[in-house]
C-alpha cells in the first residue's frame, strides 16, 4: 500500500514586492471610475493642511478634468456631425454649435454628481482628498438639443437623431479608450 499526498495549489500567490518600491492606494480612481457610454466621469486629488481646502482642490481638479473630457467629445461630435451633414455654411454652423455647447457644458458642470469621496490624513497632519464625479451623457445631449432647437439659424440645418447618433459613437469610443 502506498500513500500519495497532494498539496493544494489553489493558494493565491502574493504579489512579489519590488525592491525600493511600495504600492500606493488611489481612492476614487481606477476602472470603476472610468467614463462609459452613459456616464462621463473624472477623478481628482487635492492636498492641504486644511481638510475643506483639500476637498475643494480635489473637486476642482475632477470638474476640470470632466470639462476637458466633455469638451473633447462634443468637439468630435460636432466635427463629425457637420461633416456628415455636408452643410453649405459649415464653418458658421460649427462655430455656433461649439458656442452653444460650451454654454451647456458650463451649466451642466454645476449639476455634477459626486460618486466617490475619501479623505485621508497624513502623519504630518495634512489632508489628502480623493474624489470622483459623474455627469450623465443623456442629460448633456438633451441640454444641447434644447439649446440648438431654440436657435432659429441652426434649427434649419439640425437633425437631432443624427446628432445623437454621432454623439453616441463618440461616447462608445471613449468607453473603449479611443
Amino acid at each position: 500500500i502506498s500513500l500519495i499526498g497532494c498539496k493544494s495549489k489553489s493558494k493565491k500567490q502574493e504579489p512579489i514586492a519590488i525592491k525600493g518600491e511600495k504600492e500606493i492606494t488611489m481612492h476614487c480612481f481606477g476602472t470603476d471610475f472610468f467614463s462609459t457610454k452613459n456616464n462621463l466621469r473624472a477623478s481628482g486629488i487635492g492636498e492641504s493642511m486644511d481638510r475643506m481646502t483639500a476637498l475643494k482642490k480635489s473637486r476642482n481638479e475632477a470638474k476640470t478634468a470632466l470639462a476637458g473630457t466633455v469638451e473633447t467629445r462634443i468637439k468630435a461630435t460636432i466635427d463629425n456631425y457637420v461633416n456628415s451633414r455636408e452643410m453649405n455654411n459649415r464653418e458658421q454652423v460649427e462655430e455656433r454649435f461649439e458656442g452653444l455647447s460650451r454654454e451647456v457644458i458650463d451649466q451642466k458642470l454645476s449639476n455634477v454628481k459626486t460618486i466617490c469621496e475619501k479623505i485621508t490624513q497624513k502623519e504630518t497632519g495634512g489632508y489628502v482628498a480623493y474624489i470622483a464625479v459623474e455627469m450623465k451623457a443623456g442629460d448633456l445631449i438633451e441640454a444641447i438639443n434644447d439649446r440648438i432647437t431654440k436657435e432659429e439659424t441652426l434649427r434649419v440645418d439640425y437633425d437631432y437623431e443624427k446628432f445623437k447618433e454621432t454623439f453616441d459613437k463618440e461616447m462608445e469610443k471613449l468607453e473603449k479608450g479611443l
